[in-house]
Parts: structure tokens; C-alpha cells; sequence
């Protein structure tokens, strides 16, 4: 992608070689002509929810619980050997780490670092939760969330600090607790993709952590740049433009001192990126800022840096968050996991582009596609609103939440193979490399 002030070959204005997309290999097709069948249902429901209650009546406290919330009930919570927290102290106090192991073995395992997203001023650990669980489950490594400082109570510089203490932690006394401090991987969404990618960044230039992979899931690299998907993608798309002003508005004061031009802050406009570690990029069609997250892949191959780009062309921004309700954060995550497992074994990093989307069919009657509209939405509603009610449940009283399953568990059982069934016959998608050219 060619940003506004690029020029379409040589040097950008700030020192960064910019080639042709053809060369590149960005992909063909950036956004389809509509959204996923499960993110057609999914954004129906939540644009309903928005309209009756609009994102800028909720307070930041409110914000930062629904969204906990949210991600606690719609993201899948695979079994994992055992969780534990662990406090280690921080450039700003105390930073709390959430472990997540995949079996007691006294071998040593490589570790992934999460940052989480949320625009720099929600999430937490919780809402990181149902990410580094698939991540250790499907890699068979050992995932840390990381709880770094947020807006507006601490500046922008803040959460970066705190995920580049976490890293240089794990990468000093990681062997305590059973970690290959020799296989080391970090990744973040959005806002956690800004902060991770400026980490992985600033290892390199102190010489520190070597990594195996960089996680780059829709980051937002450059807090300054606008790109054609924020205009294309400004509404409907759960990230809107109305939310990105909030965010911008509540972040404001957190410039003061700072240049957002900065690499630290803005990891685009760093002039030389060689050397950085492979990177695996997701982007998502209707993302407000798809267009950043890609062009900072073609900034990255052009400095010689292998790049795994899936590019989910029919997706939302955050979707990875929702992989109990979206097929594509179930394919996501088994993919990282993948990527993840290949780093660690130190086999070469692909250097592809591969666009995942729903399988074209034949064009249905209008009878058909409504039939198909209907059904994806009750399915969306239906495991929703179960998930929602076992969370809201867990969150007054585990036990009762607890005796409710053995209760309904044999009316369950078959009702939710009913509904698999369903999911499957409805969830399907086609993966396409299209660079390198085969």
C-alpha cells in the first residue's frame, strides 16, 4: 500500500524504501464485495445493540467491563494444563503476568508474550484470556499476557515500557519457570500490535531478546497517518469512526511530552527496519485501519524481513476476540498456532500472502439466501446469548454457574451437536496463496 505522502517507489519521506504492490504481494482482492456469513450476523446484531445504546454514552469504566465481558463470553476458552499470575516489578510498578501452560512436563518450552488490544485505553488480562489459550493449546508453547498501563491514566509511552520490562524479564528468569529463553515469540492486536511491533523494534536496536516471530493481528503503526480503508471502513464495522474520535479524544493528553511521529510510538516511520524478526500480519477487509497494518508488511518486506501476510478479506477489526461465534478467529488462531510451532522449531519463515474468505457458490434464489441470512443469524444469536448468560453467571456465583451445566448438560448434549452440525455446514472457507505466485 502506497500511504498519501508516499512516493510510489524509492525513498519516503521518512527514509523507508517503498516497491510496487505487485512486488510486494499485497492482496488482490482487500475487501469483499461483503462481509463473512458469520460476520454478517455478528454485525447485524451489534449494530442493533449500538443504535439502541450508542458507544459515546458509555463512561471509560463502562467501556473497559464491556469489553471484558465481551471477550470473556465470545471467545473460546480451550483447556490448558494450568493458569497462574505472577507480579514482576515494572518502569511504573508492578506488572501482572497471566501463564498459561499446555502440560506439566519438565521439559523446557518456548514462551509467546501477548499484548492486548483495545485503543491503548481498555483490556486487560481477561480479555486476553481466550487468545493465549488457543495460542497454547495450538503452538504447545507457553503464552504470558501481558497487563500494561493504560490511557489516560499513564501516557502513551507507558504500555510499550511495560511490555518491553515483561519481555526482558522472561528473557532473564524465564527458565524458573520452565521457558526456553532461546525460543522466544511476542504478538499483539491492534493497539497491542502497535506496542509490539515498537518492542520488537527497540529489541533489536538494544541488542536484547532475540525472537523467533512478531504477531502482528490489525496493528495500527502509525498514530498520525491516514490511510484510504479509514474512509472506505468508517461505519458498521465495529471499529467506527465515532469510536476511533472517543479514543482519540480520551488518549489526547496522553501526547503530552511526546512526538507521535516518534518510532516508539509510530513503529512505521522507523527509516531502516532490516534485521527486524520474521512477522506474521493478519489484516481484515473491513477494518478501518486495514491499509496501515498492510502497508507496514510491505514496509517490512522491502527491508528484507520475511512476511506471513492472511489477509481475511471479509472480516472486521477484532475478530479474533469472538472465535466462539467467528469461524475466521477459530482459522486465525489454528493458524498463528501454526506459524507459531514452525518458528520454534527454527524452520524458515514463509514469506507469503494468503486471502481467506467464504467459498463462492452459485448464486442463490432470494428465497435461499434469506433462508441462509436467517439461519447464521439464529445460530449467532443462539450460542451468543448462551455464552453471555454462562458468563454473567460465573461472574455472581461459579458455583451456581457450575450446577447449572450438570443440570442442563443432558438437554444440552444433543441440542449443541444440532447446532455443530449447523455451524459446519455453514462455516466454510477458502484459503488462497497469492504470493508468491505458484
Amino acid at each position: 500500500m502506497t500511504a498519501p505522502n508516499d512516493s510510489p517507489a524509492g525513498q519516503t519521506r521518512n527514509g523507508t524504501r517503498q516497491v510496487r504492490a505487485g512486488v510486494i504481494g499485497m492482496p488482490q482482492v482487500r475487501r469483499a464485495g461483503r462481509p463473512d456469513r458469520d460476520a454478517r450476523a455478528f454485525l447485524r446484531i451489534l449494530n442493533m445493540a449500538t443504535r439502541l445504546r450508542p458507544v459515546e454514552n458509555y463512561s471509560l469504566r463502562q467501556l473497559r467491563e464491556v469489553w471484558r465481558l465481551t471477550s470473556m463470553a465470545l471467545g473460546q476458552q480451550l483447556p490448558v494444563a494450568t493458569v497462574n499470575e505472577t507480579v514482576i516489578d515494572g518502569p511504573g510498578g508492578p506488572i501482572e503476568l497471566r501463564i498459561f501452560r499446555p502440560d506439566n512436563t519438565d521439559q523446557p518450552l518456548p514462551a509467546f508474550l501477548w499484548c492486548h488490544g483495545g485503543g491503548f485505553v481498555v483490556g486487560g488480562l481477561d480479555t486476553a484470556e481466550s487468545i493465549c489459550r488457543s495460542t497454547t493449546h495450538n503452538a504447545n508453547c507457553i503464552s504470558i499476557a501481558v497487563r500494561y498501563r493504560l490511557a489516560p491514566e499513564h501516557d502513551l509511552a507507558a504500555g510499550r515500557e511495560d511490555f518491553l520490562a515483561a519481555l526482558q524479564w522472561v528473557a532473564r528468569n524465564g527458565a524458573a519457570l520452565g521457558i526456553d529463553t532461546t525460543r522466544l515469540a511476542i504478538g499483539g492486536d491492534s493497539a497491542g500490535g502497535n506496542i509490539c511491533a515498537a518492542v520488537a523494534q527497540e529489541a533489536l536496536r538494544r541488542d536484547g531478546a532475540t525472537l523467533c516471530l512478531q504477531v502482528l493481528a490489525y496493528p495500527a503503526t502509525d498514530l498520525l497517518q491516514a490511510f484510504p480503508s479509514n474512509v472506505e471502513n468508517a461505519d458498521g464495522f465495529m471499529i467506527t469512526d465515532r469510536l476511533l474520535a472517543q479514543i482519540k479524544q480520551t488518549v489526547a493528553g496522553s501526547f503530552d511530552s511526546l512526538d507521535p511521529e516518534d518510532p516508539w510510538l509510530s513503529p512505521r516511520r522507523r527509516r531502516d527496519l532490516r534485521g527486524l524478526p520474521p512477522a506474521l500480519v493478519i489484516s481484515a477487509g473491513f477494518d478501518p485501519i486495514r491499509d496501515d497494518g498492510l502497508d507496514y508488511a510491505a514496509r517490512l518486506r522491502a527491508a528484507g524481513v520475511a512476511v506471513e501476510l492472511l489477509h481475511y478479506r471479509g472480516q472486521f477489526h477484532g475478530f479474533l476476540n469472538f472465535d466462539a461465534v467467528i469461524g475466521a478467529g477459530r482459522d486465525a488462531l489454528q493458524r498463528i498456532g501454526e506459524s507459531l510451532a514452525a518458528a520454534f522449531r527454527t524452520e524458515p519463515a514463509p514469506d507469503c500472502t494468503v486471502e481467506i474468505g467464504d467459498t463462492a457458490s452459485t448464486r442463490p434464489s432470494s428465497l435461499c439466501a434469506a433462508m441462509g441470512e436467517l439461519t447464521a443469524s439464529s445460530l449467532m444469536t443462539w450460542v451468543a446469548t448462551e455464552r453471555w448468560s454462562g458468563t454473567l453467571l460465573r461472574q455472581v456465583s461459579p458455583t451456581a454457574a457450575r450446577a447449572t451445566r450438570l443440570v442442563l448438560r443432558p438437554w444440552c448434549v444433543p441440542l449443541t451437536l444440532l447446532r455443530r452440525r449447523l455451524v459446519a455446514r455453514l462455516d466454510r472457507r477458502v484459503a488462497h496463496r497469492t504470493y508468491p505466485e505458484t
